[in-house]
């Protein structure tokens, strides 16, 4: 049985397909383990990922949210206390604009600058009550050591390429199971036009329609273009899902997001971690899960390539979680 005290990497995931990517790229599966903190519910996954004990967790079924990650967080530092650095790793809602060129199945790296952490956490509420956004508390940025080597993949990645596509094919040739999960057609990814609004009695995009006036056309990427492509900047986070266009573009607009999603603001001030995301829809009325399983592989993939830019005497040169929040 897996030792909690062996594990130095928590890994966070909030859906079952974040959690299911997770672990297929564990290079060692690890028994489960042997004890766990009295009154931890979590589900948790261990084994080795290049050359770190990692210990994946994932939210409770039907749960989203601020508080829900919060609480996974604390019960997985309360059963694996020499948890170091974390990671957030799923999917996400992009926010394509002129400025970033965001796809389906693109990744965004919270990315602190500007006077922020990497994460935006905004109240939905009075949004749509003044039309204004609200910082709702000032949250921290991922630790150094995670920071570092988010720079020194980057660099590698701009030198060399990234060969994210192959690891994903890697896994996932031969595999009838995980069929959800490989890359939909690109003839898929269809950004509409803000003023466009899905119909809510609709259960896909046939109503919208192909009517190239309610697309935004954007030219296919080239060969010389990495696909996926890799995004790092400000990530938003709130208790509500994101599905209205007009509001993402303002939003998008004023502080320079480049993704939606729900769980990261109650995480990164009291279980430092990196969020990594996969884009698997625009934060739009247009929502679907076609996308949602290859995002969160190629969030995965990337994870795993930046654990293993970190030599494993770096994560132990680090705090304990625990000792960092007990300290203040």
């Amino acid at each position: 049985m897996g030792n909690p005290k062996d594990y130095t990497v928590g890994w966070i995931c909030a859906i079952p397909t974040e959690y299911t990517a997770a672990q297929t790229f564990l290079d060692e599966k690890h028994e489960g383990p042997d004890y766990v903190s009295p009154k931890d519910t979590n589900d948790y996954t261990l084994g080795k990922m290049g050359k770190h004990n990692v210990v994946i967790a994932v939210l409770p079924n039907g749960e989203y949210g601020i508080s829900s990650a919060a609480s996974t967080a604390r019960d997985m530092l309360h059963s694996f206390p020499n948890v170091r650095i974390g990671l957030m790793v799923g999917v996400g809602g992009g926010a394509p604009s002129l400025k970033h060129d965001i796809r389906l199945g693109d990744i965004v790296i919270s990315t602190p600058g500007d006077g922020n952490g990497g994460i935006f956490q905004y109240d939905f509420g009075k949004t749509m009550q003044d039309q204004s956004f609200r910082p709702t508390g000032f949250l921290d940025q991922p630790p150094t050591v995670l920071r570092t080597a988010c720079t020194g993949l980057k660099a590698q990645y701009e030198r060399e390429g990234h060969r994210l596509e192959e690891s994903i094919n890697s896994i996932l040739q031969g595999n009838q199971k995980l069929l959800k999960y490989r890359r939909p057609d690109p003839s898929s990814d269809k950004l509409y036009h803000s003023r466009v609004v899905h119909p809510k009695d609709q259960a896909d995009c046939t109503a919208c329609g192909d009517n190239p006036s309610n697309l935004v056309l954007r030219p296919n990427r080239t060969k010389d273009q990495e696909n996926p492509a890799i995004h790092y900047g400000l990530i938003a986070s709130a208790n509500q899902v994101m599905k209205d266009a007009s509001i993402r573009d303002k939003l998008a607009a004023e502080k320079d997001i480049l993704c939606f999603e729900m769980e990261a603001a109650g995480l990164v001030n009291h279980f430092p971690c990196l969020v990594i995301r996969g884009i698997c829809d625009y934060s739009d009325s247009h929502k679907n899960k076609e996308w949602q399983g290859y995002a969160a592989m190629a969030a995965a993939a990337y994870a795993k390539d930046l654990l293993c830019r970190i030599p494993p005497t770096e994560v132990e040169a680090e705090r304990k979680i625990n000792d960092i929040l007990s300290s203040g």
